[in-house]
Formats: structure tokens, sequence, C-alpha cells
């Protein structure tokens, strides 16, 4: 067995003197194995290309971080040895960028035949599960739409993992999932299928919130013509530190109902929305007609109606008891709150790393209300998913 591990050296630890961040790789290393190697009879050898660790053993004074390790270490049958940096190649590659100059970038041509290309899916042509299925379309039933492979009942539960557990597919509800499958595969009980197999999926039982429909006569907002020209935003506010954030401002498209999911590391001052505002849509979507937000300070604020004004953005405000007047970035704020707690760690401090995965999986899903994914609708074709 080969097991790889690294990690960059957190913000406090990047000030350690170079010896005590050696021995910081060999604390990590021991901890992220540590249900492999403590308690091995035979030593472990720890190869180093800092010299000066070897001699950590004989030691007469340790500060006080070092007598914490020292007492850490202590439960392992170790051995430090010495190999020069030149030849330490296995361990140096993971640090080191890897660049290819094998193949020439302008050399490109499709790796797969156009024939064969139908649509964007989670299920590469050429695995194991496709070919699979390949060889069983003689006994696809009545009804199987063109451009479709049928899949038998016992590769299904496999294609609902796929489609529905994955990391890019997001746990997402049934008419979303129905419809990524719907793109390439078939099967008479899909949809079925897909109900019962989100009805008993563990990690959407526990952390997805029942709908609540909302009560009484609501008054529609200004209907968009084109992307990007009506948008919504607003914050999720209060969350457990991430890389030094505590809060996500949410910037829903309400015509494609693409979002994007900016972490921020408190809730920003009407002067530092401004520029976040214009690198994370006027820069890539141009400048819209219309923003739809609640009636926080920041939104209200005469510098940012200032801004707006200058740039011809028209503001609407949701009212002060009625929150779901801005009821797409309200919803938006579900959907990303619904998979960060699918798939954050323990811990929770992953989150910010998790965020463009979840942008990735909620743009990508089909939208109720468009029958497109927003990915689609903006651009005009689906991401590989």
């Amino acid at each position: 067995m080969r097991l790889l591990f690294s990690e960059v050296v957190p913000g406090r630890e990047k000030n350690y003197d170079i010896g005590n961040r050696e021995l910081l790789a060999v604390i990590a290393a021991l901890a992220e194995w540590r249900y492999l190697l403590e308690g091995s009879k035979d030593p472990i050898v720890i190869i180093t290309d800092h010299k000066n660790l070897t001699y950590i053993g004989d030691a007469k004074r340790l500060n006080s971080r070092q007598a914490r390790w020292s007492l850490f270490l202590s439960s392992f049958n170790f051995v430090l040895t010495y190999r020069p940096g030149s030849r330490n190649i296995k361990a140096d590659a993971l640090s080191r960028q890897y660049e290819s100059y094998e193949h020439n970038i302008q050399d490109q041509h499709p790796i797969v035949p156009q024939e064969r290309i139908i649509a964007a899916t989670t299920i590469s042509v050429s695995s194991p599960l496709m070919k699979r299925l390949q060889t069983v379309q003689g006994a696809a039933p009545g009804g199987k739409p063109p451009a479709r492979l049928f899949v038998p009942e016992n590769e299904r539960e496999e294609v609902l993992n796929i489609y529905h557990d994955n990391k890019t597919s997001g746990h997402m509800g049934i008419t979303k999932t129905v419809s990524s499958i719907s793109k390439l595969l078939w099967w008479p009980t899909l949809r079925r299928d897909v109900k019962d197999y989100i009805a008993v999926c563990e990690v959407c039982t526990r952390q997805k919130s029942p709908k609540t429909a909302p009560i009484g006569l609501l008054q529609p907002l200004t209907i968009p013509e084109r992307p990007w020209s009506h948008v919504a935003m607003d914050f999720i506010v209060e969350l457990p530190e991430s890389r030094g954030n505590t809060v996500i401002l949410t910037i829903i498209d309400r015509f494609s109902k693409m979002g994007h999911y900016v972490p921020l590391q408190k809730l920003p001052s009407a002067a530092e929305l401004v520029p976040i505002f214009i690198a994370n849509v006027v820069r890539i979507h141009g400048v819209p007609r219309e923003i739809v937000s609640d009636r926080g300070t920041q939104f209200i604020s005469g510098f940012w109606r200032g801004f707006c004004k200058n740039v011809g953005i028209d503001l609407s405000f949701s009212s002060a008891y009625h929150p779901q007047t801005n009821g797409a970035a309200e919803r938006a704020n579900q959907n990303v709150e619904k998979y960060l707690r699918c798939f954050i760690s323990e811990q929770q401090d992953n989150w910010s790393d998790l965020l463009p995965w979840a942008e990735y999986a909620i743009n990508s899903a089909v939208s109720e209300s468009t029958g497109h994914s927003p990915f689609f609708t903006v651009y005009g074709f689906d991401p590989p998913v």
C-alpha cells in the first residue's frame, strides 16, 4: 500500500523556523496515518532531508511546542534517517507544480469522436460502466428514447450514486437529478427510482429542511428579458471560520438563476461592497438594470445608492417583514447551505474550499423554472458535471 499526503503550511506555522517546520511535517504525517502507525511493533522509518531532525531525540532543552510534540511522538516506534534533498525526489514531487513539456498545446484534437458526444455527463464514455451498458442495449425494452442508453436493473444503483451523491452533482432534488441522468441514460422507472433513492439518502434526510409554500398573494417583480439584467443579492452570515471567512455574498441572476457565491471575512461596508460587485458581476456580465436586496445597511447607504445611480442601476428592496420578496437570493442561500451541509467536514472549517464546487453544481443543475441549467441558459451549452 502506498499513501501520499501533502498540505499547505497554515498561517501561524509559516513563522516557524526551518527546524520546527520540518518537524511539523513529520507530526502532520504521523497524525494523518495514526490509525495505521500507532502501536507498530516494527520501527517506522521516517526519511527527512533536514539532517538536524535526526538529533531530535538527543536534544537536552525543548521549548513548550517541542515538548508537546515530543509527547505525541512518544506514541510511535520510529527512526529518523537523513537523505539529501537531491535524492529525496518522491517527497519533493508533492510540493512542486507539475508542468508537462511533452505536448504542444496548439496541437489539439478531439479525444472522443464527435458522433459519440451526446451530452455532458458525469460518466465518461470510456468508463467500465459505460462499456457494460453498451453490451446490453439489445435487451432494451420498447419506449427507449433515441440517443439514450438503457440501464438494466443491476446497474441503476451505481448510476444513481454517481448522479446524486457525487461532489459535482451536489445531492440535488428529484427533478434536477432526473434531468441530469436523462441527458444520456434511460430506464422505464427512472423518475420513481430517483424519488425512492433520494427519499432514503442519509445526507439529504439529515441536512435538507422541508419546503414550505409562502402565505398570501405576492406581487411579482419585473420580469427579466436577458441574463444578468436583473440581479438579486443577499448575505449568509455567522458561519464557522474557514480560511478566515465567516460570510458568503450571494449574487443571483433572476433570468437564468445562475449564482455567484463570494466568501468574505466579514460583512462588508458599502464602500467595500462596490469593488466586490464590480469584480464578480460587472467585470463578467456587464452592468445590470436592477438589483433586488433586503434593507441591510450596505444596500440602503448613500454610498451604494450613489454608485448604482451613477452606473444606471435601479434598486428594489424587500419589505421589512417579508424577506420572501427577495426570493431568488433566499432560495439560492438555501441551495448553497444544503450543499455545504452535505459535504462539510466535522470541524466545519472547509466550506470556503467547497464553495466553488457548490457554485459549479448549482449552476449545472436544471432549474425547474426555466427547464435548463443556469449555465446552459447563459452560455448555450452544459458543462461536464
